[in-house]
């Protein structure tokens, strides 16, 4: 098996709506044999994973799997159940997978699986082929022969096993590095419970919930509402006495103190039993209770001074340990923490005890299991010495040892719920305590000899408060009920009724899409919302462009959505990005679809416009159940979408009148939403929506200054993609009108899209035409325009990544609409020899028997575009479609022609055959 790529789809992708690790597997030989040709594969799997007696696989019920194991099924396929096995194994369940072979390529595979963390998952991965290839025979170079090995041995020589315990452990520790810890994660699950988005925003545990205006950040149980100064207070355990003495709360007396000298005064004065702590500390590090001499009080003094250079010393409170959580003013939560400890049974040492508990599957490292495994360090001996114990000491049948002077979860202790025992009192003080501070989460430590009594009565009070308060506890009780801590917080960020994400609005297609989005952010901004568009030029935010790069990917629209200040989102939505890991977003409100067009094939294994649909048709598929999904009526690719597309489905077309198609008339009589370009005496045509059986006729088509007086039919069927979204955000018919009649071609308004300058004497146009279809759609538009020119001066170029037929066909179709014609280069020739590009450009023009003498080959962009405007007089047009967008702006505003008035502009012939460039 040879591994040929990695990737991760982080979003909705072209196999499914869940996010998955994909893994391209080249099987080779192995191909030939699946499982059941295998003998012993399938005994030696289940054995090392019994699990996959639980995976349903394509049958949805326990022993799916099973039985296409031993129906036969191929390696690839035992992969993506091995890695969805080996997560579930260490707490990262993912319970979706799928296998599908690569269409063309024998025996290679895209293995895909779900995972929770995608560093886990590509881990897993690597482990899952290991695991499987241990399985298989030694003698994989004699594979063709292994019917004639299984007959001649009784027991096949197989790999070296696999240490399958070594991998685990691996994967826990990549687990724990990058896995959220338990009140992250419990508040993540809350919000995607609700249908909340959830971005994470490092490797840590900064999460935000929401996008655009409505998001909120959490970190732990710190989150947006937190206040600064209050974190401040809690960490500063004399600030927070202060605070709750002077609030007449149940607080110990006490002082803070530098030196061991000052700390034995303190003691003495406040009298024993006292508590040192670190000022600042956190999690029970340092603390030490129930000091009852100096002795003890310096031990304590020295451990405490190790967190912090400033130490508490105050007076000790009798009774039990509990923590109240207070969230956004009410208690949500307590807990009684009972500190770790063991239970003697006559016979064991206390480290044979402590080896004995921390067996427990419960217990692990850290936070990230309900409990946390005990450990014997100077803390533990120390305590135990206070009760003249050692960890060889052998404690009686039932005595309880403990091993820890507090009760944290982090140093090994257990919680009981005690939710339901809390004396109101002692529920008052702890809410009045979350206000005096000012948390608007509040874990407070309370002692109390029995909860579900007063401590007016019983004596005791509040120890510590606690910003960034743990769920743990809470979340997974030692004992006792189960409480979802995070519902209240969710409830405190997000309350009923309360927006949680911003609408998207999704535009693909092969062209189109920059101008559409343009149109719609431009629709938008006029309705007094703050845009965030991302499109092939760059992020705007409100129309300032913040980010400049092409920018239609998934990264890109992360960055709009993570952005606090924007009311909608418009995202160009190209197909790189949605083969290389999916949608950044994983659903939309709006999704459109342009147009499908033969561009891009023979990348990636997109070989067909079928191919290509399938992956534009992953944005439509993206929409909500409350959404709209708006297709191309006039494009049968687009329109074989429909079964696919979520939401209500709506359309637009040029195609109105007795032109209109026989399922868009049916469509629209039974009260379908259409937007539809209506013939009219007029150029252009109008604009009418159709909705509910409504007609709405909004404008006519020569009003929008981008149709240049409706000549420009690409823009005008931009124009009806535009107002289709729009209309269906819910923007007025009038505002919608208002908008598109100041939206122009402009280059500020609409970079390298239709860009006119008519400041030389003679027309510039620049438009990003780089594909046959967006020439032809430029062409239309040049051939409406020719009356008005005298000539018609062309640079054209195409990718590099295109196939050679498509560059053939660029060059053919330049012959429709230039009398000259400048073939150049891609700066990027992505894989070409230069030269090879406008070499088949001009093949293609040549073919069609356009004279040679009216094409130049030119490699560069600039020079290409410098000879186009040289050779430009009074009355041309000359068509320029650029690479670097801007720069060749800036050429055509600086451009500045030579004194002389011949039309000859001199050329030598360069190295590379066939290739012209002008002198020097």
């Amino acid at each position: 098996m040879r591994v040929i790529e990695r990737g991760v789809y982080r979003g909705p992708h072209l196999y499914s709506l869940t996010p998955m690790v994909r893994i391209k597997l080249d099987l080779g030989a192995l191909e030939e044999w699946p499982s059941n040709r295998l003998p012993g594969f399938t005994e030696r799997l289940l054995a090392l994973l019994p699990g996959l007696h639980e995976h349903g696989c394509s049958f949805h019920e326990r022993g799916g799997f099973v039985r296409r194991l031993e129906e036969g099924t191929w390696l690839g396929h035992v992969a993506e159940h091995v890695a969805l096995e080996l997560q579930t194994l260490i707490g990262s369940r993912g319970t979706r997978g799928k296998t599908r072979s690569v269409k063309g390529e024998h025996g290679v595979y895209n293995v895909m699986y779900a995972y929770r963390d995608a560093d886990v998952g590509l881990v897993a991965g690597r482990l899952a082929l290991q695991l499987v290839d241990s399985l298989l025979p030694l003698d994989l170079q004699g594979i063709k022969g292994l019917d004639r090995i299984y007959r001649d041995e009784d027991e096949p020589a197989f790999r070296s096993p696999f240490d399958l315990d070594s991998a685990l452990k691996a994967l826990r520790y990549v687990h724990r590095r990058t896995a959220l810890g338990p009140t992250t994660q419990s508040l993540v699950h809350e919000a995607e419970r609700r249908g909340i988005p959830v971005l994470r925003l490092d490797d840590q545990s900064l999460v935000q919930l929401g996008t655009g205006r409505y998001q909120k950040r959490i970190r732990a149980s710190i989150t947006s509402l937190t206040s600064s100064i209050a974190t401040d207070a809690a960490s500063d355990k004399d600030l927070t006495k202060k605070l709750l003495a002077d609030a007449g709360l149940p607080v110990p007396r006490g002082d803070v103190v530098r030196n061991v000298e000052d700390a034995v005064r303190a003691a003495e004065r406040i009298g024993y039993p006292v508590v040192i702590k670190p000022l600042d500390g956190n999690h029970g590090r340092g603390v030490s209770i129930d000091l009852s001499n100096a002795d003890e009080v310096a031990h304590a003094f020295a451990e405490a001074s190790q967190h912090s250079r400033r130490v508490i010393v105050e007076n000790y409170f009798k009774g039990r340990d509990h923590r109240i959580l207070v969230v956004n003013g009410e208690v949500v939560a307590v807990a009684e923490r009972v500190p770790a400890h063991v239970v003697g049974d006559g016979e064991r040492s206390i480290a044979a005890l402590v080896e004995e508990v921390n067996k427990d599957p419960r217990r692990g490292e850290g936070h990230e299991s309900v409990m946390t495994r005990i450990s014997i360090g100077d803390h533990a001996r120390a305590v135990l010495a206070k009760s003249g114990l050692s960890p060889e000491s052998v404690p009686a049948l039932g005595q309880v040892v403990y091993l820890c002077d507090t009760a944290n979860l982090s140093t090994g202790g257990t919680a009981i719920d005690r939710t339901d025992d809390v004396h109101p009192d002692n529920a008052l003080i702890a809410r009045r305590a979350a206000r005096a501070i000012g948390l608007d989460v509040a874990g407070i430590d309370f002692i109390a000899p029995d909860i579900s009594r007063s401590v007016h009565e019983t004596g005791g009070g509040i120890i510590e408060v606690n910003a960034a308060p743990g769920f743990r506890m809470h979340l997974q009780p030692s004992e006792g009920r189960a409480r979802n801590v995070a519902r209240p917080v969710m409830d405190m960020l997000f309350p009923r009724g309360a927006p949680t994400r911003i609408p998207i609005l999704a535009i693909t297609g092969t062209n189109g899409k920059s101008t559409t989005s343009r149109m719609v952010g431009h629709i938008l901004r006029a309705q007094g919302l703050c845009v965030g568009l991302a499109s092939t030029t760059g992020i705007y935010m409100n129309g300032r462009r913040v980010v400049d790069a092409d920018a239609s990917g998934p990264w890109s629209a992360r960055v709009v959505l993570k952005e606090p200040t924007v009311d909608v989102a418009v995202l160009e939505t190209a197909r790189g990005g949605i083969l290389r890991e999916g949608l950044g977003f994983m659903e939309c409100d709006i999704g459109l679809v342009t147009n499908i067009q033969p561009d891009h094939l023979g990348l990636k294994g997109i070989d067909t416009i079928e191919d290509l649909a399938w992956v534009k048709s992953v944005v439509v598929e993206a929409v909500h159940r409350y959404g709209t999904s708006i297709l191309n009526a006039d494009d049968p690719m687009c329109v074989g979408m429909r079964r696919r597309a979520g939401g209500r489905l709506g359309y637009f077309s040029l195609r109105g009148g007795a032109d209109m198609p026989d399922f868009l008339r049916e469509h629209i009589e039974d009260g379908g939403f259409a937007v539809v370009r209506e013939p009219g005496a007029i150029d252009g045509g109008e604009i009418v929506i159709h909705d509910d059986g409504d007609s709405i006729h909004l404008m006519r088509a020569a009003e929008i200054p981008a149709t240049l007086d409706g000549l420009a039919e690409f823009n005008v069927q931009n124009a009806l993609g535009a107002v289709a979204m729009a209309y269906a955000q819910g923007v007025p018919a009038n505002v919608i009108r208002n908008a598109l009649s100041t939206f122009t071609t402009s280059f500020e308004q609409s970079p390298g899209r239709l860009n006119v300058f008519d400041g030389h004497g003679f027309r510039v146009i620049l438009d990003y035409a780089h594909n046959p279809a967006g020439l032809k759609a430029l062409g239309d538009l040049i051939l409406k325009m020719r009356p008005r020119h005298r000539r018609v001066i062309g640079m054209i170029n195409i990718p590099g990544d295109r196939r050679d037929e498509d560059m053939r066909e660029m060059g053919a179709l330049a012959t429709r609409y230039f009398d000259e014609i400048i073939f150049r280069e891609d700066p990027a020739r992505r894989g070409r020899r230069p030269g090879e590009i406008v070499g088949l450009l001009a093949e293609g023009a040549l073919a069609t028997g356009y004279p040679e003498e009216r094409i130049c080959r030119i490699l560069e962009e600039d020079e290409a575009a410098d000879l186009c405007l040289r050779k430009a007089r009074p009355g041309d047009l000359v068509v320029l479609t650029p690479t670097d967008v801007e720069a060749m702006w800036q050429q055509v505003l600086d451009f500045r022609a030579a004194p002389s008035t011949s039309l000859d502009v001199e050329i030598d012939r360069e190295e590379t055959p066939g290739v012209w460039r002008r002198s020097a």
